[in-house]
């Protein structure tokens, strides 16, 4: 009994050093096993994401508008669940676990929520772009497509200022000619090498950023080799448009269809021009001019 009593006595210090927080693994207390896990903000191969151009000196305005712009559309697309409704309803249950309910929220600590899993914002360090990583459900084609034609439905309704083009990024690779290889094996198979994918009418226009190693030219030649024969080249009048972005590092591919010249080269700038820029004729818009990085990059394309 006397040993009993003396575990017990509150003044005991074998008790509160018994009592003192548990220590985790290399001497750390379990809170701090709660902070968030950091997430790598590089551009790296394996990677799908979409590009995004804007005016010199408004590339954190774009990155804001283009992350509000993208959850907006997830919820669209690919409902609630996509940004971080995990769904089920508590008010439902009679009896509420709270260990349940503490380990879920401490869970939560531990994890980004669903949404920047979803959309992670790359920091560049080029003016006049932006880079947003995304994870499945996203599918970046489908999803800037979406964002485009609804641009060009509501004609003088901005929902970004500062954004002006987007580009989807299908896959990411190594920017050599092994690593293009590689991507476009990937990014072609579904177009091109798949049955019913026969005589098909394509272009390809790269963009270049920051690279010196591979050549426009030498980019295009490669590319038109992946492709393979049984297709043939139509600058103007093609079935799909293969684009390919060169970063540095990096190199990204995609395929788009022939709404890409309709909706302004995915251009959203000129898609939400007001409606007293747009030409009388039903369909046909006024061209607009782009400024800045825009510009230039414009130039480069017609070249």
């Amino acid at each position: 009994m006397r040993l009993t009593e003396e575990l017990l006595t509150p003044n005991d210090p074998k008790l509160k050093k018994w009592a003192t927080t548990r220590q985790g693994r290399g001497g750390s207390s379990g809170a701090s096993s709660a902070r968030p896990v950091p997430v790598r903000r590089d551009i790296e191969p394996g990677d799908a994401g979409i590009w995004a151009t804007c005016n010199k000196g408004k590339e954190a305005k774009c990155v804001g508008e283009l992350k509000t712009l993208f959850d907006d559309y997830a919820s669209r697309l690919y409902g609630h669940g996509a940004v971080g409704d995990e769904g089920g309803n508590d008010a439902d249950d009679d009896v509420v676990d709270v260990e349940a309910e503490i380990a879920k929220e401490l869970e939560s600590l531990r994890k980004p929520s669903a949404a920047q899993q979803l959309f992670a914002s790359v920091r560049l360090d080029t003016p006049c772009v932006a880079f947003f990583k995304v994870l499945p459900p996203i599918e970046p084609v489908s999803f800037v497509q979406a964002i485009c034609k609804d641009a060009a439905d509501s004609s003088g309704r901005k929902q970004c200022r500062s954004v002006q083009r987007l580009t989807p990024i299908s896959l990411v690779g190594k920017a050599t000619e092994k690593g293009l290889e590689e991507v476009a094996k990937e990014v072609l198979r579904p177009h091109f090498h798949e049955p019913g994918c026969a005589g098909k009418k394509f272009a390809i226009r790269p963009n270049l950023r920051n690279h010196s190693l591979l050549t426009r030219d030498g980019v295009i030649k490669q590319v038109a080799t992946a492709v393979g024969p049984g297709h043939q080249v139509d600058l103007k009048n093609y079935d799909v448009l293969i684009l390919v972005e060169l970063y540095k590092n990096v190199c990204g591919m995609s395929v788009v269809g022939k709404e890409y010249d309709t909706l302004r080269k995915f251009n959203i700038a000129e898609l939400y021009a007001p409606a007293s820029r747009v030409t009388s004729e039903p369909g046909a818009r006024a061209d607009v001019k782009p400024k800045g990085g825009e510009a230039a990059e414009e130039q480069k394309e017609e070249a």
